[in-house]
């Protein structure tokens, strides 16, 4: 989104309420309410997305008049942030706004960082932008190598990235991969995105990515916001997105939360969930399919379990018979595997696996 465009919507809002005021009227501010009870899946787009609950806070209202005090403080600062052309975390922003009631005023106007990090996520639902459009960096985690060259303009200049050019620790995804950033070459045939930096090494080293023609991407685990952006950005794209993590319940979940979102950025709808992403592997049959996977299972411990009973209970994971299936498995052996044993066979056996994967079609929804 262009910074103008955010920027009118701060400003609009700051408007609406001086209206208010105008007419004799308290100063309210609304979002889609973000609790759990207002998460669903929708089936026809294939993601998490906010409900039509909604939640109304008033300034003449004393239990509402200290956050609604708040969260004009936490636009504000969003607002001058944009107009420097500036950028920070929510813990700068936190140290921002912690004692900004005035020096007379022994009181800080934010005791904890949670409370200010909540009214960034309201302002995200409300002005229906993302914290990356106010200015607002997250951590940084996940690593590209492959066929595509970016330029990214940022703090005044401009640099060419050349994706295939990085040697063996690959190109690191900003917090921001929308505001400055453009994607002016890929030649990649789709996406392949590895749980573990360890396999993302190994896959690297053996240039998978040049040989196969694809953008390898590991979130390092679970995918940062940064992560997810980029992904979906690609598969807007035309790539299709492939997803290779452990076969475990917590792997999935990986995979679960790429594809469909999660309950925490419900909010953010389809800008931070690929629908169409493809589940590679490792499942529970490929013990069957490779002999040698028998020897290096692990035993899911209680939490594996519990995590897997959890996963089954969610509509968007059984609608798949596929993965009740997969769930199933893991409930009746007690048994995991990680993506690591693929080398069991041989270091290179990893992208012969994923190679036939994709061949033969052989992923889950």
């Amino acid at each position: 989104m262009a910074e103008k465009e955010t920027l009118e919507k701060l400003t609009g809002l700051g408007k609406t309420m001086v209206e208010q005021v105008d007419k004799g009227k308290s100063p309210t501010f609304e979002a889609s309410l973000r609790s759990k009870g207002n998460i669903e899946f929708d089936k026809s787009v294939g993601f998490l997305r906010l409900g039509d609950k909604k939640e109304e806070r008033t300034f003449l209202n004393v239990s509402q008049a200290r956050t609604f005090m708040q969260t004009v403080a936490v636009a504000n600062k969003a607002k001058k942030f944009l107009a420097e052309d500036l950028h920070t975390s929510i813990r700068g922003l936190y140290y921002q706004l912690k004692f900004s009631l005035g020096e007379d005023i022994d009181e800080s106007l934010f005791e904890e960082q949670s409370e200010s990090n909540a009214l960034v996520e309201d302002l995200e639902v409300a002005l229906s932008v993302k914290r990356e459009d106010l200015h607002l960096t997250t951590d940084r985690k996940g690593v590209v190598a492959g066929n595509m060259i970016v330029k990214d303009n940022f703090a005044g200049e401009q640099t060419e990235i050349d994706c295939a050019q990085q040697g063996r620790s690959g190109w690191m995804i900003p917090s921001d991969v929308d505001n400055g950033m453009e994607f002016v070459d890929i030649k990649a045939k789709y996406v392949l995105v590895v749980e573990k930096d360890a396999l993302w090494q190994r896959l690297n080293e053996d240039r998978f990515w040049k040989k196969d023609n694809c953008i390898l991407i590991t979130p390092k685990g679970q995918a940062s916001r940064g992560t997810r952006r980029l992904i979906r950005r690609l598969a807007d794209k035309g790539l299709p997105v492939y997803v290779f993590t452990d076969c475990d319940a917590w792997g999935w979940y990986i995979y679960w939360t790429i594809k469909t979102g999660s309950m925490n950025l419900a909010y953010l709808g389809r800008d931070f969930s690929i629908p169409e992403a493809k589940f590679l592997g490792v499942t529970m049959s490929d013990i069957e399919k490779f002999p040698f996977l028998k020897k290096l299972t692990i035993k899911a411990k209680e939490i594996d379990i519990k995590r897997a009973e959890e996963m089954i209970s969610y509509p968007w994971i059984n609608m798949h018979p596929e993965w009740v299936s997969e769930l199933n498995k893991v409930l009746k052996t007690g048994q995991k595997i990680e993506q690591d044993a693929l080398q069991g066979e041989r270091l290179t056996f990893v992208g012969e696996y994923i190679r036939q994967k994709i061949k033969n079609k052989e992923w889950l929804p």
